[in-house]
């Protein structure tokens, strides 16, 4: 089933409602689809220890690797800011690790404003496995 960029923007503005942020009140909520054409979703949720909370697009990932698939076609990121706001640097390089650099990411807010990027354009310079290989 192929899923449209509305629906990927639906999906990530649903998701983000449900997201657990007590502390900090900054709701966020990811969605993807995969090469396959199924769209996961995830949010943040917080932690009272804050460096074990986890971001909207790791459970986004999380869901769709949990799921048996590992190839991501497509990103849509929002949340309450005046801005769009990016993922953080551990989520540019767990996006880069299921998706290629011209995958298409667009950032968004509740009040409609979209960019639109890459995750090569998230992460330039990104570490990837070709780093780890021998000569």
């Amino acid at each position: 089933m192929s899923v449209s960029a509305m629906s990927l923007s639906e999906a990530a503005r649903n998701v983000r409602a449900l997201a657990y942020a007590p502390y900090s009140g900054f709701q966020v909520g990811a969605a993807l689809r995969t090469v396959a054409g199924h769209v996961h979703v995830g949010c943040n949720v917080e932690n009272v220890a804050y460096p074990e909370g986890t971001c909207a697009e790791a459970g986004a990932i999380a869901a769709m690797v949990a799921a048996g698939e590992t190839a991501i076609a497509e990103v849509y990121v929002i949340a309450d800011s005046p801005t769009p706001v990016p993922p953080c640097g551990g989520c540019r390089q767990k996006l880069m690790e299921f998706a290629a650099p011209d995958t298409p990411v667009t950032l968004a807010t509740m009040d409609g404003a979209e960019m639109r990027t890459t995750v090569g354009a998230l992460l330039p310079g990104a570490f990837g496995s070709d780093h780890m290989e021998r000569t």
